[in-house]
């Protein structure tokens, strides 16, 4: 699979990496052994990047990717976490004994001296603006509990903030069909400073595999059933915004757009790779199936510039007004 630089990490990662909120929590009950699987599958298919986060399932998901490089030392795997959420978001909790408590707690779910990546996980915009808090996470790499850091963003705004910080390596964002500000400014702009850019929630939680309708009801405990209207979290992190019942419809205009024999899953992926500027796109996998079929939009046909002007007037004229002022 392709390799592409991190940002400021210096590090290289596949261009499809695998997210692992699925595996902790949120999107309904996933066994264990299902979990490690899903993991096995990714390696084999070539993914190198693990995205995970302290409260996914609060820190299930870091323990089972903990045991998974135990087991199996030689998979070469560069896994960045997340944190910030392990208490109320309020800017006065970004400091330095927080960030050193919070980073032990998953170096020891992980079972690592040092987390390759660590970022804020989309805190208030006022803490990107903190030189404090910067200061907090370079004491971090210099006591070599993490080897580097970035931010997980809501907005294209913190985005481009957080990416003034000389030390900051990464910014994870949501990317997709559905989700087109960061072209805009923000991947220009990290292509410029040399940040890598994590494209998350890159399937709209689902919507672009095209197997949704209206009627389809999802578990009690998944974020798209408690979550559509924003009551838990970001509205932004549940169908990227989208009201479920446009989304549904455009996801099946979108479906008709994939090219031959392509599915609507993989022309999304393959969408966020061909971005200028993305360094690896993160899908989530309930199943090795799902795991191996993520793998391989890394390598599938380019899209035509047909297509992706297709894509363009699609977000324009049902997805934009919807989302594009609000993140």
């Amino acid at each position: 699979m392709d390799q592409r630089v991190l940002g400021r990490t210096g590090r290289h990662v596949s261009v499809v990496g695998l997210g692992t909120w699925q595996l902790g929590a949120d999107w309904g009950d996933v066994r264990e052994q299902d979990a490690l699987d899903v993991l096995d599958a990714a390696v084999e298919a070539g993914v190198t990047f693990f995205d995970t986060a302290d409260v996914y399932g609060d820190g299930r998901s870091e323990r089972l990717i903990g045991r998974y490089l135990r087991e199996r030392p030689d998979a070469g795997v560069f896994v960045a976490t997340k944190m910030g959420r392990r208490a109320e978001q309020l800017p006065e909790h970004y400091v330095l004994d927080n960030f050193r408590a919070w980073s032990d707690r998953s170096r020891a779910n992980l079972g690592v001296d040092t987390l390759d990546l660590v970022q804020l996980h989309c805190p208030p915009s006022s803490v990107y603006a903190g030189d404090a808090v910067f200061d907090a996470l370079d004491t971090l790499v210099a006591e070599q509990r993490i080897a580097a850091y970035g931010v997980s963003v809501e907005t294209c705004a913190e985005a481009l903030t957080a990416m003034a910080r000389p030390g900051t390596a990464s910014v994870q964002i949501i990317l997709n069909p559905f989700r087109l500000k960061p072209l805009e400014e923000v991947l220009p702009a990290a292509v410029k400073a040399g940040v890598g850019i994590i494209a998350r929630v890159p399937l709209a939680s689902g919507l672009l595999s095209g197997r949704y309708t209206k009627e389809t009801v999802f578990a009690g405990d998944d974020h798209r059933t408690y979550n559509r209207h924003g009551e838990s979290f970001d509205q932004g992190e549940t169908f990227s915004g989208v009201d479920f019942e446009t989304g549904v419809e455009a996801a099946a205009e979108f479906a008709a757009l994939a090219p031959g024999s392509a599915t609507p899953a993989a022309t999304a992926l393959r969408w966020i790779i061909q971005q200028p500027g993305v360094s690896s796109v993160i899908p989530g996998a309930r199943s090795p199936e799902q795991a191996r079929a993520n793998a391989a939009a890394a390598d599938a046909p380019a899209l035509s510039r047909a297509t992706l002007d297709a894509v363009r007037e699609l977000y324009d004229r049902r997805v934009r007004a919807r989302v594009h002022h609000r993140w």
